[in-house]
């Protein structure tokens, strides 16, 4: 029987896709981004789910799945789990009860993956770093995964936002933010924000004792994000 490593879960998340949303959010990450801010779902934490367990679960919250909600995979990395999610699918279609990937992308674009795509009302893709050389150097995984699994969804009309992390020092210049709206072009996206790295996940480091790239560095200000986030907005 098939199973999953679930982290925890988010009642009524309001940002995790359209309308209010249940989310899951799965352990593992085949990457190791240097502004993690959850570092604690790169590993296993014994809560194990087979998809029917899990769809109980979300169908309890189906009455506050209003103006679009339901229920958004993330993570972690959701996609590690695209055949576990391809067998929860179906028992929310039941409920008529939807989900939304919220992903990295950071994936082999296998037919399990393709079908967990399908089946999604919209995935929310994180787009790292616009470049295979900052990919690499910053998150250590491979840059054609996400770029293959983000043509897949534009390929296959596939609703897609996009977001990224702005890190001070890293990618927080106008040049980098214009880099990323011009590689943006190659994906069919309804919207693309920008989001400010913080620093209120340092202390998740310290418990697990291991080491934060980015001890050093201030979160990025909320005007400084503005400022960026109108270069993506210029048409």
């Amino acid at each position: 029987m098939i199973t999953a490593d679930i982290h925890s879960f988010e009642s009524l998340a309001a940002l995790d896709g359209e309308g209010l949303r249940y989310a899951v959010f799965f352990t593992g990450c085949p990457l190791r981004c240097v502004y993690c801010h959850n570092p604690d779902t790169w590993f296993k934490s014994g809560n194990i789910f087979t998809p029917l367990q899990l769809a109980e679960k979300i169908r309890r919250y189906k009455p506050y799945f209003k103006n679009g909600g339901g229920v958004t995979f993330s993570g972690g990395e959701p996609l590690l789990n695209a055949e576990f999610i391809n067998e929860t699918a179906p028992l929310l279609k039941k409920e008529e009860i939807g989900y939304c990937l919220d992903t990295s992308g950071s994936v082999e674009l296998t037919e399990s993956v393709k079908k967990c795509i399908d089946f999604s009302d919209m995935v929310i893709l994180d787009l790292k770093f616009s470049g295979r050389e900052d990919y690499e150097k910053y998150t250590g995984g491979k840059f054609e995964n996400f770029v293959n699994i983000g043509k897949y969804c534009s390929e296959n009309g596939k609703r897609l936002w996009l977001r990224t992390v702005i890190a001070p020092g890293i990618n927080d210049s106008e040049q980098a933010v214009s880099e990323y709206k011009k590689f943006s072009s190659l994906f069919k996206y309804e919207k693309y924000e920008l989001l400010a790295f913080h620093t209120m996940g340092f202390f998740k480091y310290d418990n697990l004792k291991i080491e934060n790239p980015l001890k050093n560095v201030s979160a990025l200000s909320n005007d400084r994000l503005s400022e960026l986030q109108k270069i993506i907005d210029k048409a």
